[in-house]
């Protein structure tokens, strides 16, 4: 419960200074603690400085919430639905490359010693769009299933996947999605095989 105070915590913070960023100006931390109703001293448990907090918050704002992304005009295959969080956040990373890697610089330095109790590190965005989009098959797959599912494809959707592809195998932006997209359908057909194996 406690963790969960933490995270909504952390999110109010950076939502906040999402939206004095939305208004045209480079916001104090000040402000962004006002903005959010919190302490000076409780946004700074959070993150290490304004810049840290200023390049979340730009790559936060290009990630919708689960309802908007998966609103009355969203795809209904589940596929197609993965597709479009993968879009998504391929789009943001590419948009926002530079906060996101000063933001990643920043999260690596400050996990070094970091203890169990702190306030998360980053965001979970990622998780709940997942999920949302993997709805259509939890009648399938059962609620334990579609969430390791959801968890396993936080791996190759988002930063990481991005990442990897981008700088270790330096794949250009079509090949990449090509294999993100091989990857997540690997990791579907694997759960859905699970499911419906005997026994």
């Amino acid at each position: 419960m406690r963790a969960n105070q933490k995270a909504r915590t952390r999110q109010a913070i950076v939502r906040a200074a999402g939206a004095l960023l939305k208004r045209g100006s480079k916001p104090s931390l000040d402000e962004i603690a006002e903005e959010a109703m919190v302490s000076r001293a409780t946004a700074y448990r959070y993150f290490p400085g304004l810049d840290a907090l200023l390049s979340e918050a730009a790559v936060d704002l290009m990630v919708p919430e689960a309802t908007d992304l998966f609103d009355a005009q969203a795809p209904s295959d589940p596929f197609d639905r993965i597709a479009l969080v993968d879009d998504t956040f391929d789009k943001a990373c590419r948009a926002q490359e530079v906060p996101l890697r000063l933001m990643l610089a920043r999260m690596l330095e400050r996990s070094i010693g970091r203890a169990a109790d702190e306030p998360p590190l980053r965001q979970n965005r990622r998780v709940p769009l997942l999920e949302q989009a993997l709805a259509p098959f939890e009648p399938r797959l059962g609620w334990t299933r579609t969430t390791r599912l959801a968890q396993a494809l936080a791996m190759v959707v988002g930063t990481e996947g991005f990442l990897a592809l981008n700088d270790v195998v330096g794949l250009g932006e079509n090949e990449a999605r090509e294999v993100r997209r091989w990857a997540i359908d690997a990791l579907v057909a694997a759960a859905l095989s699970e499911a419906y194996s005997p026994g």
